[in-house]
């Protein structure tokens, strides 16, 4: 099949990674239709930058889901629709555990229904839980610590029956810390509330934040803060790209770690931003939060071997740059 002629259904495309995997997809060629119910995600990012047809509506609606399989000659699904908020998943499992378990499960049974069985899932780091080496490899025990990670290993395990029972086959990309922007300052990373380093840090230094807090400096690294492994956006799209044309392609179910190998700590991503800013970012210094490992690392030899993926933006100066012209951009008004 060719790609031009490859219909792809991205649920979460008006979110950060899903709206960076919907550019990557229609510069390959294929037609992409978005599924999102805009509780994170961004309306006027898939509608004004993507131009891309938005279905407002949720992974748990079979009626909806039916009538989108029913009426679009549909290929394959790529899959962003999970909440992803750590601490949130610890004080509200249930609308975690409905989401992204029940509303996944609800998609996977609408596919198998329509007889569509390519799918491009986006798991997690979280599935390991605290890692016992680094890089971590894709063979490494998972033990989640958190429910986020329990609804994402979930998915898996069903995905590995799905395969068994129905050749339902897909590919799960279990990712590290998604960093950066679109290169031509398209898109970027915008969430509410926002928890991630990076635009944290940013948003710091444009004067949107009074400081940025550092939690634990006494850990087992180099300069004591975590160290966290940071993949830019655009490489993480381009991996899904790979891993979809992989399936279309008749590869078996599989895993991929999605890592660049060796990480970069907090203190390394402020004192960056300083640099690449020109501005003053104001860090205070916190006692550790519980249940942060000291370092996450991913290894993404395996992806790089069997898909041909190949990172073009690994170093933290490029990630932070894209990020910040993207930052600049979003809060110019």
């Amino acid at each position: 099949m060719s790609q031009s002629q490859a219909t792809i259904l991205v649920t979460g495309g008006a979110g950060y990674i899903g709206s960076h995997a919907v550019l990557a997809l229609q510069q390959a060629g294929y037609h992409v239709i978005v599924l999102d119910n805009l509780v994170y995600g961004h309306r006027d990012i898939a509608e004004t930058v993507l131009k891309v047809e938005l279905i407002e509506g949720d992974t748990s609606d079979r009626a909806l889901l039916d009538n989108l399989f029913a009426t679009r000659n549909i290929s394959a699904v790529m899959h962003f629709a999970a909440y992803a908020y750590v601490g949130e998943s610890v004080t509200d499992p249930a609308k975690y555990y409905q989401n992204n378990f029940v509303g996944t499960l609800t998609l996977l049974e609408a596919m198998l229904a329509a007889s569509v069985k390519h799918f491009v899932f986006s798991s997690t780091c979280a599935t390991y839980g605290v890692p016992k080496t680094t890089p971590i490899p894709e063979d490494h025990p998972q033990n989640p610590i958190n429910p986020y990670g329990a609804t994402k290993l979930m998915v898996e395990r069903v995905l590995t029956d799905f395969d068994k029972a129905y050749d339902f086959k897909s590919v799960c990309f279990r990712y590290f810390n998604a960093a950066g922007a679109d290169p031509e300052g398209r898109l970027g990373e915008d969430h509410n509330p926002e928890t991630h380093l990076i635009p944290l840090v940013l948003q710091t230094a444009l004067g949107l934040r009074d400081s940025i807090a550092i939690f634990g400096t006494d850990y087992p690294t180099p300069d004591g803060t975590c160290i966290r492994d940071y993949i830019h956006v655009t490489d993480l799209a381009q991996a899904h790209v790979l891993g979809l044309s992989y399936l279309l392609n008749g590869g078996n179910t599989t895993i991929f770690n999605l890592g660049n190998g060796n990480g970069f700590s907090v203190r390394e991503v402020i004192d960056t931003a300083r640099q690449i800013t020109g501005r003053e970012i104001t860090a205070i210094e916190h006692e550790r939060r519980p249940g942060d490992p000291p370092a996450l690392v991913g290894s993404g030899d395996r992806a790089r071997s069997i898909l041909g993926w190949n990172p073009q933006y690994a170093d933290l100066q490029t990630i932070l740059s894209h990020a910040w012209s993207w930052h600049q951009k979003r809060h110019a008004h």
